[in-house]
């Protein structure tokens, strides 16, 4: 997926000029309010297009265009080797798109063209994963055990989508978040309403266009934008929604919660982390320092598992930062599209305040900066990777998620003392381990409280793993079986049988 850094491809020049418009029962609808909000890229500050602004009458409008499409069976009436076969047509279409998709991502996100692809190339594979698995969707017979004593029961489970489920995207990773909703939800049968970020509106759009060139039927897959604040919360309450699925911060986790409690909807969340990275000092450091570093700095550290904390065994914790600190001057900040960038720009000049916010209170709470932690002389909302060393259990950089790329390193002595430090958080989404001693991985890997662990790897996903937290990093799991399991009840049905 090479493409030149200097022009953009033609299909994404004419996108952006578009006027953009709400993804409502198969066609595409004005905003009730004749609104729109504009849209930068963060490299520059440049508004790049504008959105539709959506309300709670946009939501009513797509709820009720989901709820027909449900009660019709336009979706979940299909035979599953249909559904199947749109959701491999999907696939087929992203990876057609793959350099127009690519570049709005970068645009619209920031992040390097290098992540975008890998997104891209990841979300394809998911939706193939998913389509294998429409044919899975089966009960169990339970009739030997339920009949006996002279009756003869035919009883048996079976599994039906939950009905109309909320989608409600997060900014950081726009085409990867959309797909690992949206790909479960239609194997298993739902109808959508999706929200994407209001940062970050555009692929979700194009995503939404190419859904339906794939065949999905009119009022199965709807988007509508919008400030979280309003279309979100609208959404989440909205009493014609069956399931909310939600990723973003634990603070607004809790607000999802609290507005999905009128008809006790279903609720999926991924949300915020502090995630430990652990390098004991039999690691092989090669893999273990470059692995350490990216695990916060990859997309800018704007991703919820980020390695945040570096725990250090304390033999070789100098060599460890020493080296974090050489990569960190290494990596190229800069636009996106450059195939040099290791480092974009955060999301926005307010995400980039309040990143530069921890890095000031670090400092100030006597914390020492060993790299980084300055502001670029360039325009966009860039920041310097930032590695903090000699730091205290109770600081905010060590405790609070920054959102940001910003490194705490500890050092400590014994497995014992970095498995209790490791625990001492209200977040448990993610972890890294580092180490040549098999006993030593196994051991951490229980003891730590995460949903996922990383063994001299870090932020590996793959469609047959599920991926959530423990903790106040969430509730449920997104992919594998787990996944789909979440857009579905089960149903039991009893049927006494006369002789």
């Amino acid at each position: 997926m090479n493409m030149p850094t200097s022009i953009a491809p033609e299909a994404g020049h004419r996108f952006l000029e578009k006027q953009h418009r709400h993804l409502i029962c198969g066609e595409w609808v004005e905003p009730a309010s004749g609104r729109r909000f504009d849209v930068q890229d963060p490299a520059t500050g440049e508004i790049i297009a504008q959105a539709p602004d959506g309300d709670a009458t946009d939501i009513d409008r797509a709820v009720a265009a989901a709820r027909k499409a449900h009660e019709m069976a336009a979706w979940r009436g299909l035979t599953s080797d249909a559904r199947a076969r749109i959701l491999w047509r999907y696939a087929e279409l992203l990876e057609a798109h793959a350099d127009e998709l690519a570049w709005l991502e970068v645009r619209n996100n920031g992040m390097p063209l290098a992540f975008a692809q890998w997104a891209i190339g990841a979300s394809a594979a998911w939706l193939r994963h998913y389509a294998g698995l429409t044919g899975n969707i089966i009960g169990q017979n339970a009739s030997g055990a339920v009949s006996g004593g002279g009756n003869s029961m035919h009883a048996y489970t079976v599994r039906q989508p939950v009905g109309v489920a909320g989608l409600i995207l997060p900014w950081n990773g726009p085409i990867g978040s959309f797909v690992i909703k949206v790909a479960p939800a239609l194997a298993a049968g739902c109808c959508l309403v999706v929200k994407p970020a209001e940062n970050t509106p555009l692929t979700a759009l194009r995503l939404g266009e190419l859904a339906l060139e794939a065949g999905v039927p009119a009022g199965v897959l709807n988007i509508v934008n919008g400030p979280g604040t309003v279309v979100g919360a609208a959404l989440a309450d909205h009493p014609g929604v069956d399931k909310i699925s939600f990723t973003g911060s634990t603070e607004v986790g809790r607000r999802i919660v609290a507005a999905s409690a009128g008809n006790l909807k279903r609720v999926t969340l991924e949300l915020g982390g502090k995630s430990p990275c652990i390098i004991l000092d039999d690691a092989d450091m090669d893999r273990a320092i470059p692995g350490a570093a990216m695990a916060i700095f990859a997309n800018s550290g704007q991703v919820c598992f980020a390695g945040s904390r570096l725990f250090v065994q304390r033999r070789c914790f100098d060599k460890v930062v020493s080296g974090i600190a050489d990569i960190i001057k290494a990596l190229k900040v800069g636009s996106g599209l450059d195939p040099d960038t290791a480092i974009g720009p955060l999301i926005s000049a307010r995400q980039r305040e309040r990143v530069q916010s921890y890095i000031d209170n670090g400092r100030a709470q006597g914390a020492e900066i060993l790299a980084g932690g300055g502001v670029p002389d360039r325009g966009g909302y860039f920041l310097e990777p930032t590695l903090f060393a000699n730091v205290r259990a109770d600081m905010r950089i060590v405790r609070e998620e920054i959102f940001g790329p910003v490194l705490v390193a500890t050092p400590f002595d014994t497995l014992d003392e970095v498995a209790r430090a490791a625990n001492d958080t209200r977040y448990g989404l993610g972890a890294g381990i580092f180490t040549s001693n098999v006993n030593n991985a196994h051991r951490l890997a229980d003891r730590i409280e995460a949903g996922n662990v990383w063994v001299n790897c870090y932020g590996v996903m793959h469609p047959t793993m599920p991926f959530g937290g423990f903790k106040e990093s969430g509730w449920g799991r997104e992919m594998g079986m787990e996944g789909m399991n979440a857009f579905l009840e089960t149903k039991s049905v009893y049927v006494q049988l006369h002789a």
